[in-house]
């Protein structure tokens, strides 16, 4: 008899083939920031799609209460992430040094990263800027994990307003949103920088994996190899299957074009599970949680994901 598992994951492509071996999953599929706040709230099913910055900050407790799998279900270049106000006169990251910059939360995984190739990158003094929270579109979000904010940080929270309302008042400078916000954007023309920054740093952002709760892990640490070959089967078809041009397995055109691109810059696998082909990316991150006090202490790469999936066995 097969073991029944809730699991809440988004609707990707590289994920519709998983059939984990001796489980049954109740799958779930709430909208991502509903699925993110229930889980890392109330930890309402066993296994769950999460944040990457959520993650690492609970990671980071004495006894946290999850265990990650190397399993990175999204992943996303975040030049284009950076939002001014139409008539702004910012030209530059450097512009944003003493301004007032809106964030939906400072641990949200794309901000993290923003910051980190800002601070990196271009050497923008992330401690000068004026730094607002509110939700995106709607007011009242909230931070979800305790923060430890370094050296001169200060974060204003605006929980009557939206950072769309209060960019297009005037009233901020610039938004750090996953979500596209209301104005254009810092670097109007982001993909080749991404490109270039891939090629220079071999960092290609992080922004969810998988984690168990860790009652569900313990009591049957089998769970945690066995979930994530089923993610890596899942994902390795899909891959497999992109480049297709016989059928258009997703509804855009010239995908098999834009694959090929990708992968003479990526490599043959060029969307990785696993510790070893993403540690630029994830040694970069911790670094970014640890440097603006989202993580509580320094964490390897290592230390993050439950020991059974860092290692396989050899014939």
């Amino acid at each position: 008899m097969n073991l029944p598992l809730s699991l809440a994951v988004g609707r990707y492509e590289h994920t519709r083939e998983l059939r984990p071996q001796g489980i049954d999953l109740v799958l779930l599929e709430p909208p991502i920031e509903e699925m993110h706040f229930r889980f890392a709230r109330f930890r309402e099913w066993d296994v769950s799609e999460m944040s990457f910055g959520k993650a690492v900050a609970m990671l980071a407790e004495e006894r946290p209460e999850i265990v990650a799998l190397p399993v990175f279900t999204s992943r996303v270049f975040r030049h284009s992430a950076i939002y001014i106000g139409e008539k702004s006169a910012i030209g530059k990251p450097k512009d944003l040094e003493g301004r007032r910059v809106g964030i939906p939360e400072w641990a949200q995984t794309a901000g993290i990263y923003v910051r980190g190739m800002l601070a990196h990158e271009y050497g923008v003094d992330l401690e000068s800027i004026q730094w607002h929270q509110a939700g995106v579109r709607e007011p009242g979000r909230i931070e979800k994990v305790a923060l430890r904010l370094p050296g001169r940080t200060k974060i204003v929270a605006v929980p009557e307003r939206s950072l769309s309302e209060m960019l297009a008042a005037g009233e901020l400078d610039a938004v750090i949103s996953a979500r596209p916000v209301p104005g254009r954007r810092l670097f109007e023309d982001y993909e080749p920088l991404e490109r270039e920054y891939f090629r220079k740093t071999r960092i290609f952002p992080i922004m969810h994996l998988v984690v168990m709760r860790r009652d569900v892990y313990e009591r049957d640490r089998w769970v945690a190899m066995n979930l994530f070959k089923a993610f890596d089967e899942a994902r390795r078809a899909s891959l497999a299957r992109l480049p297709d041009i016989t059928a258009s397995h997703i509804p855009v055109p010239w995908l098999s074009e834009h694959v090929r691109r990708w992968q003479a810059l990526a490599g043959e696998d060029f969307w990785p599970y696993g510790i070893e082909p993403n540690r630029p990316t994830l040694e970069a991150f911790v670094q970014y949680a640890l440097e603006q006090g989202v993580c509580r202490k320094a964490l390897s790469v290592e230390a993050l994901f439950a020991p059974e999936t860092r290692e396989a066995f050899k014939i």
